[in-house]
């Protein structure tokens, strides 16, 4: 073994060890800036919503059929509710942008609000999953008390909230848990947990599932994009997931 080439691999030795840590210098600092992003949209201020509130005097003839239709139908009967307020709130206020979707899209909210075969707690227990994956604050705040007048337990919803499984779930919930959590997270479900479904609730059961979770992850989206706030200027409810 000569003086050269124990001098020539040191010198490569030296080489690959800088070409690390110079990889590891440019690269820290863009994973922080990663990891930052995916945080923010649970953490950061939101800043003002973005669609203004249309009284009705602002609306066309077709947004005030839109206007309507909400108003008419049972939302109208949920105290708090945004089909109550003086100018609708969001969704429906994005909704009004294209109302001939709108209205598609409100029908559809209609039936998988109050006619769904899940039933109250296991829908609003659904839109919660969904609210979560999403970070929808506003989603979240305007169904939390809805599920838990649902008779939803309080502990399960925050656990849901804090993005862990819940503990002490009612086999009706783990079964639509586990669907709902597949469904987000694998963008499909195992063939065990929609057996599990189609045995409690049949194959009807299967697609109203599938809708409450394809619907509200749409509201989600028009609430994130729109920015809508928690009432009265309230915290956010959702916290980021580490």
């Amino acid at each position: 073994m000569t003086l050269a080439w124990i001098s020539a691999t040191r010198s490569a030795a030296l080489d690959v060890a800088f070409g690390l840590a110079r990889t590891t210098a440019l690269c820290a600092p863009l994973c922080l800036a990663s990891c930052a992003v995916m945080e923010s949209p649970a953490t950061a201020p939101a800043g003002p919503a973005r669609f203004q509130l249309l009284s009705q005097a602002q609306m066309t003839p077709a947004q005030r059929e839109l206007a309507n239709n909400i108003r008419s139908g049972p939302r109208a009967a949920v105290p708090g509710s945004a089909a109550n307020s003086a100018a609708l709130g969001s969704p429906f206020n994005v909704f009004l942008r294209s109302p001939e979707l709108g209205d598609h899209l409100q029908k559809v909210g209609s039936y998988i609000r109050f006619k769904s075969t899940m039933g109250a707690r296991l829908n609003e227990f659904a839109i919660l999953i969904t609210a979560r994956q999403w970070n929808a604050q506003y989603e979240w705040h305007a169904h939390h008390r809805l599920a838990l007048q649902a008779g939803l337990s309080p502990e399960v919803a925050a656990a849901v909230a804090a993005g862990q499984r819940p503990t002490g779930m009612k086999p009706d919930e783990e079964i639509v848990y586990n669907f709902c959590q597949e469904l987000h997270t694998q963008k499909r479900v195992s063939d065990a947990s929609y057996k599990a479904v189609v045995d409690q609730f049949g194959e009807q059961g299967v697609m109203d599932l599938i809708a409450v979770n394809g619907y509200y992850v749409s509201v989600a989206v028009v609430l994130n994009v729109d920015r809508t706030p928690i009432p009265n200027g309230g915290e956010l409810p959702l916290k980021a997931l580490k």
